[in-house]
């Protein structure tokens, strides 16, 4: 299995390239997002683009790369009438992860399945409607429908998106434990208007520590920081290092979100990126890549600064 090689890797302290966004990369080559499900949907009509970015991402160096299922759970794709396909939307998804690997003569990348927490947004916005947030048993059959359809699908990883809302975070925690797979926990942060750096929640300023604190003892294979900013990454590694002592994991967005499409302003480009991967990396992160909005270039990036690393290292 592809994996054991990888986590391998991480226990002697090598580096692992992690793929860029998925979803907002179909948008950027042209692939509408749903009005109400965002960019699952989209695997329906152009798996074949897919394909062609999870290849361009192991062409790149990427050692992962992550199939497009964030926004395929029945949750996402219920307003959009399209539940009932939720299974075939992630199925898809994953063999269109799968065929870029059978395609590359790069055996060792392992295919991810993404499950994040996201429910119904209001419409122009990032913020969740309150009206539309279903029960937690709904929530947690959900979560485990689509874990347990990546894995039977061929998915060899579980990676936990955004985690920043706690109750949602334990029931997609449970769901990942479930399927015995490995598991990587990506928790999303913010600055408050005080300037902390705090949990993505949109209600409340909640400390990184009450997100980090709800990481399993044992399960977790790599922690970090995904969809957050480049520039308050750093710290909030610092306080996750309080509660996580595993293999750390840096995967930043640029621009920013409203429903149902990526906004590409202000996008970092792939040279000041770099400048924060060497950082990170100096500071023991194990895990690099990009999410929403970083594109190919970025991971072309991280491929250097890795590179450079384990030059000076020797």
């Amino acid at each position: 299995m592809a994996y054991a090689a990888l986590k391998q890797r991480l226990a002697e302290g090598d580096i692992i390239v992690l793929d860029g966004a998925t979803g907002t990369e179909l948008e950027r080559r042209g692939a509408p997002m749903d009005p109400a499900a965002w960019c699952g949907p989209a695997t329906l009509e152009n798996d074949h683009i897919l394909t062609e970015i999870h290849s361009d991402y192991i062409r790149a160096g990427s050692d992962i790369i992550t199939a497009n299922t964030y926004a395929a759970s029945r949750l996402m794709l219920k307003d959009a009438g399209l539940a009932e396909r939720s299974e075939e939307i992630i199925e898809r998804a994953v063999d269109a992860a799968l065929k870029a690997r059978a395609q590359s003569g790069r055996p060792e990348v392992v295919v991810a399945a993404s499950l994040s927490h996201m429910v119904p947004m209001s419409a122009g916005t990032a913020v969740i409607d309150p009206a539309k947030i279903p029960s937690s048993a709904e929530i947690s059959d959900a979560f485990h429908a689509l874990v347990h359809t990546a894995k039977q699908a061929g998915a060899e990883l579980i990676m936990l998106e955004m985690m920043y809302e706690p109750a949602r975070v334990k029931l997609a925690v449970e769901a990942a434990l479930s399927t015995g797979l490995p598991i990587f926990f990506g928790m999303s942060a913010r600055r408050s208007k005080a300037g902390k750096v705090v949990s993505f929640h949109h209600f409340d300023d909640l400390p990184i520590s009450d997100i980090a604190s709800l990481i399993p003892k044992t399960g977790i294979d790599a922690a970090g920081l995904m969809h957050t900013g480049s520039e308050i990454i750093g710290t909030a590694l610092e306080e996750l290092k309080q509660h996580f002592s595993g293999p750390l994991m840096a995967y930043p967005d640029s621009g920013y979100f409203e429903m149902p499409g990526w906004r590409f302003v202000d996008i970092i480009p792939p040279h000041e990126y770099g400048v924060f991967a060497r950082q990170w990396l100096a500071s023991g992160v194990q895990l690099l890549g990009g999410c929403c909005g970083l594109g190919l270039p970025h991971i072309e990036e991280a491929v250097r600064a890795v590179e450079e690393f384990r030059k000076s290292r020797v």
